[in-house]
């Protein structure tokens, strides 16, 4: 039987918010601005942005990956938090929305260490692979098209180093991978990879219920 679980009300999220995230003045603007998009519900939470920026300096992360990008406020914290000569490899297909994560890293003084690929994912993941790249990358964010998150898991594995981070998003799916009336590809390829991702002796994980679900997985 599980232990005492806490219900968090939009109260207590506004409460994290008051007393524990630290966005900057171009992470707010970039939130804000984002908010007025289509495809706004994208954008990840701050308080998750500043977890993740926890986990980059608790690794010593220099080199890192993500896998959709949308108007670019993942890829902002994560820089923040990169050393001077850290780098992000940054995959989207969206000019549109990018051309918005352009002008926030620029403003923010990091557009420096963000490489923005421009083409499918599994594109950019397989040419680094191709080129060598295996095992060269200390952590690793998936936030893309779910029907492609098991080869973005798989590819990202091979990327990161032994004992780095891959961390997964969307993996309650607004809970819809409890309800069993939803059959859609996206439901039905975030639950796979769940069940996949519980027995894989390839990695030590831990599933959180940090925005839409985060699951981290330490590469062994």
């Amino acid at each position: 039987m599980p232990g005492h679980r806490l219900k968090l009300t939009n109260a207590l999220y506004d409460y994290i918010d008051e007393v524990s995230v630290r966005d900057t003045e171009v992470q707010r603007r970039l939130r804000a601005e984002t908010l007025k998009m289509r495809g706004a519900q994208m954008q990840i939470s701050p308080e998750q942005g500043q977890f993740m920026q926890l986990l980059i300096e608790l690794i010593g992360a220099k080199r890192t990956l993500e896998i959709g990008t949308y108007t670019g406020y993942s890829a902002l914290a994560v820089a923040l938090a990169l050393p001077p000569e850290g780098q992000i490899v940054a995959c989207d297909v969206s000019e549109e929305w990018t051309a918005v994560a352009r002008r926030y890293w620029h403003e923010a003084a990091v557009d420096h260490k963000i490489d923005l690929r421009l083409q499918p994912a599994i594109e950019t993941l397989d040419r680094l692979i191709a080129a060598g790249e295996s095992g060269k990358f200390d952590f690793a964010f998936i936030d893309a098209d779910k029907e492609n998150y098991d080869a973005y898991y798989e590819r990202a594995l091979q990327l990161v180093r032994a004992g780095g981070l891959i961390a997964i998003d969307n993996v309650l799916w607004g809970g819809a991978v409890i309800d069993t009336a939803d059959h859609t590809k996206d439901t039905r390829a975030i639950r796979a990879l769940n069940k996949k991702l519980k027995d894989d002796q390839r990695i030590t994980i831990s599933m959180t219920p940090i925005g839409d679900g985060l699951t981290l997985a330490r590469k062994r």
